[in-house]
């Protein structure tokens, strides 16, 4: 293929390629994992796994010229928002234009995050080689650096989807948002953090990638842990030198013409376009992952899942948002949450069509599909943060009981027995 940047696209340019997250495998036990037993047999657990690869495959060797078309199209839109929006916060003394800027800026900030950021840092147009969207080079508008994002997102979240103790969007260490969590006090707040978290959802992004809970933890080593507060406070410096002070800066031409309040609006309309886009993002996210319906599971009931449990596990672990194209475009198509999560590494502008073969294999095998008006998926998030935020009267559901310290210990203390059996023959032998 050319290297020119927009050469055109061979058919079957993608047909080869992977992104796809792996399942869940212990090489120390053959013990199968039990995840969708309760719906269909380990034969046809085999089926349904064969049947989605089957799906995918077609779609990859579709993909080709009008899906690199599209994103270029995206792109295009995102960075002539961008433009009009910043034309526009430059005229604070013409009100419409000024918050039309605003507007078109936040539009921007959105696409960017979403349908072009998010996507192609999942590898969804690698099979381009384009260098300007690919997943290893790309860097979005947004104070998390790339790396570990996609660390914590497209390898932790997308491989162990909410599983408990290994997938750490689960709550984000911040909120109860499932019966199987331990309550712990802070949990009380649980809705007014999430309205604080949605306000400042970029920083709350960044600092989850920073993993700083797992540092304490001992769960990561001191160089991993600096090498990501390194990253961070220099994404922080290049985001707030650009929003929050070029910007405004530039702003000062304005003065003689307005006065002295002109670069405070310029930086003003900065803060409320990213406020925006933190909002719009918290949403799509939190209506995806937490409406009441969606499922978690237990790590040892994953273990040694086949291909269809861990297709299961995503179809059971994540909720839908039904709209119209402009919506699911603003959304990053993640509105379409439950084929993402069974098709990360393929561009999201084919999940509508995906999701047609997704219902028909639903209603073939008699599984859930959580689906819902964005109204209707927020309300469930809503309802189910306020009622796990309430203390629960079985003592080994709140983490800092005697009685849940002693489970705990129990289970840590036979994983320890477990681990020394397994090594005991090795040593031997």
């Amino acid at each position: 293929m050319s290297k020119t940047k927009n050469a055109p696209i061979k058919p079957h340019s993608a047909r080869n390629h992977n992104a796809a997250p792996l399942s869940l495998i212990d090489p120390t036990s053959d013990k199968q994992a039990t995840i969708g037993l309760e719906y269909m047999t380990y034969d046809q657990l085999e089926d349904f796994g064969n049947e989605l690869n089957a799906v995918r495959q077609r779609v990859l060797d579709d993909l080709g010229q009008k899906d690199a078309d599209y994103i270029r199209r995206v792109i295009k839109v995102q960075r002539a928002s961008e433009v009009l929006g910043r034309i526009g916060i430059f005229m604070p003394f013409f009100p419409p234009a000024f918050i039309a800027g605003i507007l078109f800026l936040g539009l921007a900030k959105i696409l960017d995050n979403m349908e072009i950021g998010h996507n192609i840092m999942h590898g969804q147009y690698d099979w381009m080689n384009d260098p300007m969207i690919d997943a290893s080079r790309f860097e979005w508008d947004n104070i998390a650096p790339s790396q570990d994002w996609k660390h914590g997102h497209n390898y932790i979240h997308h491989t162990y989807t909410n599983i408990h103790g290994m997938d750490r969007d689960i709550g984000y260490n911040m909120f109860r948002i499932d019966e199987d969590q331990p309550w712990y006090a802070s949990h009380r707040f649980n809705l007014p953090l999430a309205f604080i978290l949605m306000l400042v959802f970029e920083w709350g992004i960044m600092y989850h990638g920073v993993e700083l809970d797992q540092y304490l933890q001992g769960k990561i080593t001191k160089e991993d842990f600096q090498g990501r507060r390194k990253r961070a406070m220099k994404k922080i410096r290049k985001q707030v030198f650009k929003d929050y002070v070029a910007w405004p800066v530039m702003g000062i031409a304005l003065v003689p013409f307005t006065g002295w309040w002109a670069p405070v609006a310029i930086l003003v309309a900065n803060v409320v376009a990213n406020v925006i886009r933190n909002i719009w993002s918290f949403i799509i996210i939190f209506c995806g992952h937490f409406p009441a319906e969606v499922q978690t599971f237990a790590e040892e009931d994953a273990k040694n899942e086949n291909r269809g449990q861990w297709y299961l596990r995503q179809l059971l672990g994540s909720a839908n948002i039904s709209g119209h194209k402009p919506f699911h475009i603003l959304t990053g198509n993640l509105s379409h949450q439950i084929e993402h999560h069974l098709f990360p590494d393929i561009p999201a502008r084919r999940y509508p069509e995906v999701a047609e073969d997704v219902k028909l294999l639903v209603e073939k095998y008699g599984l859930q599909y959580n689906t819902g008006r964005l109204s209707k998926q927020m309300f469930s998030v809503i309802r189910q943060l306020a009622k796990l935020a309430k203390k629960p009267s079985d003592p080994l559901k709140i983490g800092n009981s005697p009685e849940s310290k002693a489970l705990r210990r129990a289970k840590r203390e036979e994983a320890a027995r477990r681990a020394e059996e397994v090594r005991t023959p090795q040593l031997t032998s």
